[in-house]
């Protein structure tokens, strides 16, 4: 009688797993290590923002710095409110909202592969009802409408597209809702940091009509979301 071959005993979670893992640990290092430098060198996210205007004015490689650092920002976690003011005070209402909706959208497919990769065989639609699988569901039968209105109503602009790419909704729908969806928020920042007329680390001086429209904008965006909020509940029932 022939002996079956001995089974091969499958992989623990860490094996499973070992390779993100590494891929974590490299990306919180390069988080820990800007921290680091930007406490050793006693830099603000603002202050880091001031040190750059004078690079991002200079001519053609300006724009082509705030796209490339813009798209990478969400690996360090640096915020994209201060980076989009400083595209409308450097570029202007129309240049601004032109790069800033490019690296934007650069940026979130970045963070939307980096959170796919992360949970690739950890949120699998297994049929469960638990809470993280019902409403990864929900996201992915009505992806376009939520994430549309996560972008309207300014929810943190990383941890949005961290989120889908982790609960692997769809990227064509997620990125065509993130870049209708920021537009009223881009124009709105970009409008802010356009009427800023002089900045030098003291209480700017305001265009006061440029920062009606930003205002009056950023009011549209809230209004837009509970429309679609409302739109996505009667599609929900």
């Amino acid at each position: 009688m022939e002996s079956s071959p001995p089974s091969t005993p499958s992989k623990n979670w860490l094996q499973a797993h070992a390779q993100k893992l590494i891929a974590l640990a490299f990306w919180l290092a390069l988080i820990v290590a800007y921290q680091l430098y930007a406490r050793a060198n006693q830099l603000t996210a603002l202050e880091v923002v001031q040190n750059l205007l004078d690079f991002l004015k200079n001519g053609l490689w300006g724009p082509v710095l705030y796209i490339l650092l813009y798209a990478i920002r969400p690996l360090i976690l640096f915020p994209s409110t201060l980076l989009t003011l400083a595209g409308g005070f450097v570029f202007g209402p129309v240049l601004g909202v032109l790069y800033t909706i490019l690296a934007s959208n650069t940026s979130s497919t970045i963070a939307y592969f980096v959170g796919r990769y992360f949970g690739q065989g950890l949120v699998n639609d297994d049929g469960s009802d638990g809470l993280i699988q019902r409403y990864a569901r929900r996201m992915r039968a009505n992806s376009f409408e939520t994430v549309l209105v996560m972008r309207f109503i300014f929810l943190p602009y990383d941890a949005v597209s961290y989120l889908a790419g982790f609960l692997r909704i769809r990227y064509v729908p997620f990125i065509l809702a993130t870049a209708l969806g920021s537009i009223p928020g881009t124009i709105a920042f970009i409008g802010f940091g356009a009427s800023i007329e002089r900045f030098d680390g003291t209480i700017p001086q305001l265009n006061p009509v440029t920062l009606g429209f930003s205002i009056a904008i950023f009011i549209l965006s809230l209004l837009l979301s509970r429309l679609f909020k409302k739109r996505e509940g009667r599609i929900d029932a």
